[in-house]
């Protein structure tokens, strides 16, 4: 399989200096990285290719070379000279080296890089139960660190260069030897980085990063809970010397509801019930999210009973069906009785004291209990 033209890879032309060469090839290889690109066999392979062509047109007598004869000047198989690409050791080394000449790294692995990734941000939604069972989509104001624009993260003055600190060859560090001992401390130059800034960028001054306050908008899927999380790639702090950004994880918090109370896929709700209808059986409107339905008491209801509403519940962020919605009927006993009110309820009192066993079971059966239990 042929190659494709280097400068076309680059996306430069023949005549584009080392330093756009250089930029090009930054502005690909973080396109491209593995890390950016996880289980994407095309990204790498282009990420390789990327890489390949820096090398050839990074190195003045090999990019003299590849403007003469093609592919074939820089082909070590071709007899016409050329370095060769290397294989792996070349595909670790070359992104050390331009990074390293760029941001201060380290070529080779000899010099300490000051590339690293920003870190991730937590923000925390607050939503009603309704939003989080049907999905809902929000704008949110986070404050985080960019990349500064003018300098392009470098954290240079425009026209200007990082430089590789001189105290410590862009190390990070530097060798103290008494005698038979030797000592290691962080570079007192560069304070580790490994580079020098000698003319900072006047909009970040010399930080590479800015503080600015973005606007995203966040699509929340349907049947989240509290504790789930929502993750947005690369929208949290911009990387140092233009390393990844890191992620923004969105926290949701469904707030209490005046009415149902969660509990995984299903929902419960109490509802008052006469102690009438409780005894004689009636019909209840009932609330769910999406609307009143009828339930039907049968007569002599006891307060407490559950009704199950099957599918009235929630269908999990994770998949499944909807769960069901637990009614709880609460038997309310009657205030503000009129002075007739009473009169009845006496006179109902004396014929169900006649026959107590029949009429309430579980108080003749509870006082009984009480009763032995004194006794014994």
């Amino acid at each position: 399989m042929s190659k494709r033209d280097y400068y076309e890879v680059l996306g430069v032309d023949r005549g584009a200096s080392d330093r756009d060469i250089k930029k090009a090839f930054r502005r690909m290889a973080m396109k491209y990285h593995p890390d950016r690109n996880p289980d994407d066999q095309e990204a790498e392979d282009k990420f390789k290719e990327v890489n390949e062509a820096y090398e050839i047109l990074s190195d003045a007598q090999k990019k003299a070379a590849y403007d003469q004869y093609g592919h074939a000047g820089v082909d070590p198989n071709s007899g016409m000279g050329g370095g060769g690409f290397g294989g792996a050791e070349g595909f670790s080394d070359i992104f050390g080296d331009v990074f390293g000449d760029i941001f201060g790294g380290g070529g080779g692995g000899r010099r300490r890089s000051s590339v690293q990734r920003g870190a991730d941000l937590r923000y925390t939604m607050d939503l009603t139960l309704e939003e989080a069972v049907r999905g809902v989509e929000k704008k949110i104001t986070v404050p985080t660190l960019v990349g500064c624009e003018v300098c392009d993260g470098s954290g240079a003055k425009p026209g200007t260069s990082v430089k590789t600190c001189g105290t410590c060859g862009g190390v990070g560090q530097v060798r103290m030897q008494q005698g038979f001992f030797a000592v290691q401390q962080t570079c007192p130059t560069c304070r580790g980085e490994g580079t020098v800034i000698s003319d900072p960028c006047d909009a970040c001054h010399g930080q590479g990063r800015v503080e600015k306050t973005k606007t995203l908008s966040v699509k929340i899927p349907a049947g989240v809970d509290t504790g789930d999380r929502v993750r947005l790639s690369g929208e949290g702090e911009a990387g140092t010397h233009g390393g990844p950004a890191g992620d923004l994880y969105v926290q949701v918090n469904v707030r209490e509801h005046a009415i149902f109370e969660r509990d995984g896929r299903h929902l419960y709700c109490e509802v008052p019930i006469s102690f009438i209808d409780a005894a004689l059986g009636g019909e209840l409107e009932v609330p769910t999210l999406d609307g009143r339905v009828k339930l039907k008491v049968p007569a002599e209801t006891q307060t407490g009973k559950l009704f199950r509403l099957r599918g009235k519940g929630v269908a999990p962020v994770r998949g499944g069906g909807a769960g069901d919605l637990m009614v709880r009927v609460v038997i309310e006993t009657p205030v503000n009785l009129t002075s007739r009110q009473k009169e009845l309820l006496r006179e109902f009192q004396q014929t169900t004291d006649e026959g107590q066993k029949k009429h309430s079971p579980k108080k003749d059966s509870f006082f009984d209990s009480v009763k032995k239990f004194f006794e014994d």
